[in-house]
């Protein structure tokens, strides 16, 4: 199992991040992703990358504003995803970790610089969308 963690400062209220967060159906923000569809009311839900490779999610932890978490599956991998959100005035501290087992033994040498690459975009593209 491979454990990676981000912590970042965004300028903006813990409401607003909460909401892009965790709104599934405005995924317009996420230059990583091409599509979310949505399953369950949002209990469930399907990720596709540009090139239409989908990752399964289920949600197994949501507390608004502050705690959000999911696994996650795909043919490659399986894991876990969590998200604390605390609010600093009118900025959110946030702290995402990921938990991902590579089922391929061929790629595990490579899952930790993935994740920190995955990690470092998405919230590059939280700040550009909501410090615009």
């Amino acid at each position: 199992m491979t454990v990676s963690t981000i912590e970042a400062i965004i300028h903006a209220k813990i409401e607003d991040v909460w909401q892009l967060v965790t709104q599934l159906e405005n995924s317009e923000w996420r230059s990583d992703i091409d599509r979310i569809d949505i399953i369950k009311e949002g209990k469930s839900f399907i990720e596709y990358t540009p090139t239409g490779y989908p990752t399964h999610f289920a949600v197994t932890k949501f507390q608004p504003p502050n705690f959000y978490s999911f696994t996650m599956n795909n043919d490659n991998m399986k894991g876990t995803w969590q998200g604390v959100m605390i609010a600093k005035g009118n900025c959110t501290q946030l702290k995402f970790t990921e938990e991902v087992y590579a089922k391929k033994i061929f790629l595990r040498p490579f899952v930790k610089f993935y994740l920190a690459k995955q990690q470092k975009q998405y919230v590059q593209d939280l700040k550009k969308y909501l410090e615009k």
